[in-house]
């Protein structure tokens, strides 16, 4: 995935900054799920989802972040977590959240996932390409 030889060490290390964001996050949400104290539940039930679903709901994003974090699954991963970040996108349009905070965060954190990978992977860098 990654191209050693052309990857700067600061754009490395941005896109392990940027990565290490989705992941904590990712992680810490994951776990909560599964441990799932009354103000998750509450929240996940808030949001349209029994209680029976939590638990799916983790293990879906844990699986993909672990995916995400692994280099060479971290395509694979990122795909699957953008799937599950539209569903969030999806719910909270549903609910008439707002928009800065509630509807826009899986899209903020899309774009660090991807624009992790956009860093050190030459070949997603020529499908997407910055013109200056």
């Amino acid at each position: 995935m990654t191209n050693v030889k052309t990857v700067s060490r600061s754009r490395r290390w941005l896109a392990r900054s940027m990565s290490g964001i989705v992941i904590l996050f990712m992680l810490m949400d994951s776990i909560m799920k599964f441990i799932q104290p009354p103000t998750v539940v509450e929240s996940t039930v808030a949001l349209g989802f029994g209680e029976d679903q939590i638990l799916l709901l983790a293990v879906l994003g844990l699986l993909s972040t672990l995916l995400y974090t692994y280099p060479k699954t971290s395509i694979l991963g990122a795909v699957l977590l953008t799937g599950y970040w539209g569903g969030a996108i999806a719910t909270h349009v549903r609910l008439d959240n707002p928009l800065f905070t509630h509807i826009l965060f899986p899209v903020y954190l899309a774009i660090l996932a991807w624009g992790a990978i956009w860093l050190v992977n030459d070949a997603l860098r020529d499908l997407f390409p910055v013109k200056k």
